[in-house]
């Protein structure tokens, strides 16, 4: 119970607070006491209108509705209804304005980066360039990710695109943007490169991020985009939990397709959301730990129409690309698998 009221009147005082920071206490208070002090007399200057009746009539009077049901008879009351007509009108429309100056900041606020925000399980987006914009939108064709919240933190002068549940900080990355991103309860974190810099600095300051990220967060998952692979162990000793070389990417599918004419047509189909087929990743079914994998892999095509390309051991994180066909699939391992993005499909898998 103390518990409980000491709650209730932390609350009070936040709430007070507030009104007082906001200008509403003053309005507020008039409008009060023309409440009271027109409740209260009334009823002696008019015998036939009760209290009740009273307060009825005030408040329809104070708001200018003026519905008719109860009307003062005698010169006092019609007196008092002047006055109450005149304070609706003013203290209203201040009361009014206040209210919708009050929505208005949050609005700008919000697209102007100064608001902090207390999502939990939530995805933060470090830095803004045209490839953010591309992982954006792929989020959102994912159904699992299609109305997670997301917070930009960028050096932008307001929020980029139109999207409901994208949310803006202004600013770099730094305790005080990732403290109003709320990165204590943050799912992931994806870090990008920031357009504006050379190659070494925008690989260093990759880092820099990462390094206050996981000092701030360290149970936060973190992707992390490279330029330069020389970078890879400094990010690695940052702590980042996935790496990716976006040029050394790039290199290698442009070398597989001039080997291989139409092969990135293939990788373009299997990564990107909303058509073809995508990459699926899911825990080991209980049926098939300690099964060999070549099992496991006719199994998942001849049933469920998937074709497992590798397996992230579950002790070491390492990742098995193209499994030896006797490799023992064991607890706590995933699966890697290319299926249809058939948004259902996920949910037929039935691995529980």
């Amino acid at each position: 119970m103390k518990s409980n009221s000491f709650k209730f009147r932390n609350w009070i005082e936040k709430f007070g607070e507030f009104l007082e920071s906001e200008n509403f206490i003053r309005p507020l208070l008039v409008i009060g006491i023309i409440i009271a002090i027109s409740s209260l007399s009334l009823p002696i200057i008019e015998p036939n209108v009760s209290l009740i009746d009273s307060l009825w009539w005030t408040v329809v009077t104070l708001t200018t509705v003026g519905y008719g049901d109860v009307t003062p008879q005698t010169i006092p009351g019609r007196f008092i209804a002047f006055i109450d007509m005149l304070v609706g009108i003013g203290v209203l429309a201040i009361l009014t304005a206040q209210v919708a100056s009050f929505f208005v900041e949050i609005k700008i606020t919000k697209d102007l980066g100064m608001h902090s925000y207390h999502f939990e399980k939530h995805i933060i987006l470090c830095e803004w360039n045209y490839r953010a914009e591309i992982i954006i939108n792929e989020l959102r064709l994912e159904p699992e990710t299609q109305k997670t919240p997301i917070i930009l933190i960028a050096d932008i002068d307001r929020k980029p695109i139109k999207d409901k549940y994208l949310f803006f900080v202004k600013g770099q990355v730094c305790d005080k943007t990732l403290h109003q991103a709320n990165l204590e309860k943050a799912k992931t974190v994806i870090i990008l490169g920031d357009s504006n810099l050379d190659y070494t600095s925008r690989d260093a300051k990759v880092v820099l991020s990462t390094l206050t990220i996981e000092s701030i967060n360290p149970q936060v998952y973190t992707i992390v985009e490279l330029l330069d692979e020389a970078h890879i162990q400094a990010c690695k000793r940052a702590r980042a939990d996935e790496i990716i070389v976006s040029s050394k990417l790039s290199s290698h599918l442009i070398s597989s397709a001039t080997i291989n004419h139409g092969i990135s047509k293939v990788i373009s189909d299997i990564v990107t959301y909303g058509y073809g087929s995508q990459l699926f990743k899911i825990a080991v079914p209980e049926s098939e730990i300690g099964n060999p994998f070549i099992d496991v892999f006719m199994r998942m095509k001849q049933e469920r129409q998937s074709t497992v390309i590798a397996i992230e051991e579950g002790k070491t994180g390492e990742t098995i690309s193209n499994p030896s066909p006797d490799y023992q699939v064991a607890a706590n391992d995933y699966l890697i698998y290319i299926a249809s993005s058939d948004k259902s499909h996920s949910a037929n898998l039935n691995i529980e």
